[in-house]
């Protein structure tokens, strides 16, 4: 089986967790649970510290802090109408898979996020590369009908993993 994600490992903290497994299983899932078959499709993953995201959110958003992830889809397939889904990628062939786009994933605010959250960095990291995955495919979150669509996809992808509903208020 080809690797659906090819990822990069900058900063080597990552390798403790084994991000590049997380990012094939959650990228995989994420495909998955909106119909589409892994195996046509190919996305790219940095997995860099909160210098280099931060650098990165300066260049192509104008937000010069560091952000958990970022995400930058090949094509451009955003739904018109708030709620409904968008257009999915017809996938490419056995030898030329279709790509997505570009993932990155910063250290430091994952950790921090999954440590104040009170869960496992790999759970946290699950949930990112999965909500980064359907970002490539065109889900967002920008609108409430298209957050409510997105978060929902989530939950039920991440709940086929075995993992909680990352949008629940944690037991007090």
């Amino acid at each position: 089986m080809r690797p659906l994600v090819e990822t990069v490992i900058e900063d080597r903290r990552w390798d403790g967790i084994g991000l590049g497994q997380i990012a094939e299983r959650g990228a995989r899932a994420a495909l998955a649970g909106v119909g589409l078959m892994p195996d046509g499709f190919s996305v790219a993953l940095l997995a860099c510290d909160d210098a280099r995201i931060a650098a990165l959110n300066g260049t192509f958003r104008g937000k010069g802090s560091a952000t958990n992830v970022l995400s930058w889809p090949a094509e451009e397939r955003g739904a018109g109408a708030e709620g409904a889904r968008p257009d999915l990628p017809e996938p490419g062939g056995a030898g030329m898979p279709r790509e997505l786009g570009d993932i990155a994933i910063a250290w430091e605010t994952c950790a921090r996020e999954a440590e104040a959250a009170g869960k496992p960095l790999s759970d946290h990291a699950m949930h990112l590369v999965v909500h980064a995955t359907l970002h490539l495919l065109g889900y967002d979150h920008i609108r409430e009908g298209d957050a409510a669509l997105m978060e929902g996809l989530e939950t039920r992808i991440l709940a086929g993993m075995g993992l909680p509903d990352p949008y629940s208020e944690p037991d007090s």
